[in-house]
């Protein structure tokens, strides 16, 4: 990446997303001269980061005159005490992008303006781990060189991925934004199912885990389709057919997984209002 910032990008919330952004952006090449933190209860963890590379934390807005782009990283529930403060980050015009679940573009031109700059993002939680995906949309104020610019921050933490409309980020919130705690939870049913039959439960976890964890990474580095994948795996009449047998049921994984999305679409557009 070195360093496409001409201006300071202030990074507002530095929890464990905002966290592994930071670590992202730092050991993609940006200097920690450009970097500005607004983290009030920063961990040990992130103390000790931003000290060893000197990144500023904490600062008063006005002394910040050349911000170029604003990361909106909080949680949503503080955003109405949070966004006032932020107002005079915005004499330098810059490019506001907002991880934020459930906030919508038209809350941060209603606190900045109209004519603000805007990115609505939706990244997931395997971003710690440089494994993650975030979904993008775009007010109409935002530049291509804007765009560019958000799409090499967000790609220090994964793929990054454009919507055409910002409808489609409850969608993705979703699939990709939930996703990560279906997978685990996927591990975890799975481990307790294995101790149900007999296995001693530590040993039971070990095997799920490896199991879930492999088939991700099996999936990711061959790039083939997970239907084939699974079919690849299903002897006939053997033991793994006889268990997708009942996951492949008419009311089986399929139906909970529709559910459980549709769940969450709602819970995303309740949020959104």
């Amino acid at each position: 990446m070195s360093n496409p910032l001409n201006g300071t990008l202030v990074l507002v919330g530095c929890g464990k997303m905002g966290s592994a952004m930071l670590e992202g952006w730092l050991a993609r090449g940006i200097e920690a001269s450009k970097i500005a933190v607004m983290e009030p209860m920063p961990s040990t963890e992130l103390g000790a980061l931003l000290s060893k590379h000197g990144v500023r934390l904490n600062f008063s807005p006005p002394s910040i005159e050349d911000a170029e782009v604003v990361i909106i990283a909080v949680k949503p529930q503080m955003m109405a005490e949070v966004l006032p403060h932020l107002l005079p980050l915005m004499a330098a015009k810059p490019l506001v992008l907002s991880i934020a679940a459930g906030k919508t573009i038209a809350t941060f031109e209603a606190a900045f303006g109209k004519t603000t700059s805007i990115i609505r993002t939706m990244p997931n939680t395997p971003a710690a781990i440089g494994r993650g995906i975030t979904a993008m949309v775009g007010n109409a104020h935002v530049s291509a060189a804007q765009m560019k610019l958000a799409e090499s921050l967000l790609a220090a933490t994964g793929e990054v991925v454009h919507v055409d409309d910002e409808a489609a980020i409850d969608l993705v919130t979703a699939v990709s934004g939930s996703g990560p705690a279906y997978v685990f939870l996927l591990a975890e049913t799975l481990a307790a199912a294995g101790e149900k039959v007999g296995l001693p439960k530590e040993f039971a976890v070990r095997l799920a885990r490896a199991t879930v964890a492999g088939s991700g990474e099996l999936m990711r580095q061959s790039g083939i389709d997970a239907a084939i994948l699974r079919k690849n795996v299903t002897s006939p009449n053997g033991t793994t057919a006889a268990a997708l047998q009942v996951l492949l049921a008419d009311d089986g994984m399929q139906q909970l997984m529709n559910r459980a999305v549709e769940a969450a679409v709602r819970r995303s557009r309740e949020l959104a209002r």
